[in-house]
């Protein structure tokens, strides 16, 4: 490809809106364009990566036996309100009737449909297993895109789909996808490690996702480096200290004014944060206000506390009249006196004599407030965050916390979809058994975006050899002193394509300092670069792009290489 062709533009300086390296390179680079907010244009060089990423994944998909096809983008909402998940997904769900009125939605994920097909198609335990995969659109209106392709909207994602007679097949086909998984990240460059996860609106038995380390990530990892523990934090459940026995005290009301915050409250009455209980309001999608209290030294995990409550359609921070009209003060409130709310305890709190709690009275704490003595909870169970220096839960050793980017995620469904489809199945013994799933996402887009995030520096983008969108970016300049610069450049772009060995060829009419930059820029593994100095000296001169290496290669090997294939990542310049 010839970059005076290229549909593309780099860009001199760094996009103000752009957040991370990789948003910020890979608009700089041209690679990728923003339609909307989390909607993205790949362009050509966007494109070819990501289609070098998806080929990576489908043939280790091949691999493990899965096989490729292509399900719809639009559903029939009635498969989603069979599944129940039409009224239990909130607005990232986009919802629209077509032209008939009939209730339709964009597909966020494709296990409905796979439930429908099966129920079609699947007669008998000999039809099984099976896995199937594809690489299709998904759309999932998310409150806040970020990051360029880090967190967007519309993204492609291979979802697959494991198709057993019992658990046991289940299990069988969770590890090979697992496995599978390990060796896609190998080969995209990427350090992922596997971490015991939520199954959130996916639901089943078992959940892992595939995180790789980073600054900016959104997800915070529970991690034990010295026995490998790892978990998102919204699962991870870690020892907590036990308190010291004493007795109940009377409950004393006291005047705090100015004490809105744990940390002021602390401060005036001159008491450790962890004597205190605090009170955090939300409210669910089904409309529940529920008030939660955790001792004031923790954290309240949300996904804990939407899975203990059950909450449809997740929860929101309430708002200051829902908790007034509950009988609770913002800011010094607690249950103690509350109507119309569900009260959930941290487990610990629970256990802990003599916090102080809010009054709800502006102004106002109660000292010695104890469960169940003042009021009693609805449920009491943990939850809370994991916080840095917690005792591991498998080695008793000390965790620590990392911020990650999910690559992938994979999920032990069981029966849950094809129950409420009626997927089933004659097995051996004459009786009709439900299929069990298992399901498996990569989201393309995301994983393009942290390669760049693993593999760039000051100068731009370096691809690994197995995505590179061309594995070498020809460079020809002083042309005008020696006309071979432009024949032998035009005979290596040609030798590469009769080859089927495309290569990036710069014959921009341009400066070698601009010529240069964007070379860098873009991030060929190879840059060869053809001038009067370097046919003086032999030959082209080769950079390895990841290390910076030059050598002079001789034009007969590099249209060996051309031919052939350039040398592996290990191998130098020469």
């Amino acid at each position: 490809m010839r970059l005076s062709q290229l549909f593309f533009s780099s860009l001199r300086d760094d996009p103000v809106e752009a957040e991370m390296p990789s948003h910020r390179l890979l608009l700089r680079a041209g690679y990728i364009r923003q339609l909307g907010s989390g909607i993205y244009s790949l362009l050509p060089l966007g494109f070819r990566v990501t289609k070098r990423v998806e080929q990576v994944v489908r043939e280790e998909m091949n691999r493990i036996g899965s096989q490729e096809m292509e399900m719809p983008v639009v559903h029939p909402a009635d498969l989603w309100r069979e599944s129940g998940r039409y009224d239990a997904v909130g607005p990232e769900m986009v919802r629209f009737k077509d032209r008939a009125g009939r209730d339709m939605v964009l597909a966020m994920t494709h296990e409905e449909v796979v439930a429908d097909l099966l129920r079609d198609i699947v007669k008998s335990y000999r039809q099984l297993p099976m896995m199937v995969y594809h690489f299709q659109t998904k759309f999932r209106d998310e409150p806040r895109a970020r990051g360029g392709l880090i967190r967007v909207r519309e993204f492609v994602m291979k979802d697959a789909y494991s198709i057993d007679r019992d658990d046991a097949g289940l299990d069988a086909s969770y590890w090979a996808q697992h496995g599978a998984y390990v060796r896609i990240f190998e080969r995209l460059g990427l350090e992922a490690i596997a971490v015991a996860s939520d199954v959130g609106m996916m639901g089943g038995s078992l959940a892992h996702e595939f995180m790789v380390l980073n600054p900016a990530g959104e997800d915070v990892l529970v991690l034990c480096e010295q026995c490998g523990y790892a978990a998102n934090r919204q699962v991870a459940v870690v020892p907590r200290p036990s308190p010291a026995a004493e007795d109940e005290l009377p409950t004393e009301a006291i005047l705090t004014p100015g004490t809105a915050t744990i940390a002021d409250l602390a401060a005036f009455l001159g008491i450790g944060i962890e004597r205190t209980a605090k009170a955090t309001f939300f409210t669910t999608g089904d409309g529940r206000l529920i008030t939660a209290i955790v001792r004031g030294d923790f954290e309240v995990n949300e996904t804990k506390l939407v899975n203990a409550v059950q909450a449809t359609g997740g929860i929101r921070p309430a708002t200051l009249d829902e908790i007034k009209a509950a009988g609770m003060e913002p800011g010094y409130g607690s249950p103690i006196g509350a109507h119309d709310t569900t009260v959930v305890v941290d487990d610990l709190a629970a256990r802990s004599p003599n916090l102080v709690a809010g009054a709800n009275r502006e102004g106002y704490h109660l000292r010695n407030v104890n469960v169940p003595r003042d009021y009693t909870p609805d449920l009491i169970t943990d939850i809370t965050n994991a916080r840095e220096g917690d005792p591991c839960p498998d080695c008793g050793g000390t965790v620590i916390l990392r911020n990650g980017i999910e690559v992938g995620n994979i999920f032990k469904l069981g029966t849950k979809y094809t129950d409420a489809l009626g997927a089933g199945y004659l097995g051996e013994d004459g009786e009709r058994h439900s299929i069990v799933m298992g399901s498996y996402g990569i989201g393309l887009g995301r994983n393009l975006a942290c390669i760049v995030e693993a593999h760039h520096d000051e100068k731009g983008i370096a691809w690994p050899d197995e995505v590179a969108p061309y594995a070498a970016h020809l460079v020809t300049i002083g042309a005008a002193r020696e006309p071979r610069v432009v024949e032998i450049g035009d005979r290596l772009h040609a030798l590469a394509a009769d080859a089927g060995r495309e290569i990036l060829y710069d014959d921009r009419d341009e400066s070698p300092g601009v010529k240069f930059t964007d070379a860098e820029l873009l991030g060929m593994p190879w840059i060869v670069t053809i001038s009067p100095r370097s046919l003086a000296a032999g030959g082209a001169e080769v950079t390895r792009r990841t290390t910076g290496e030059r050598s002079t290669v001789a034009i007969e090997t590099l249209e060996s290489w051309l031919r052939d294939g350039f040398p592996g990542p290990e191998a130098g310049a020469a």
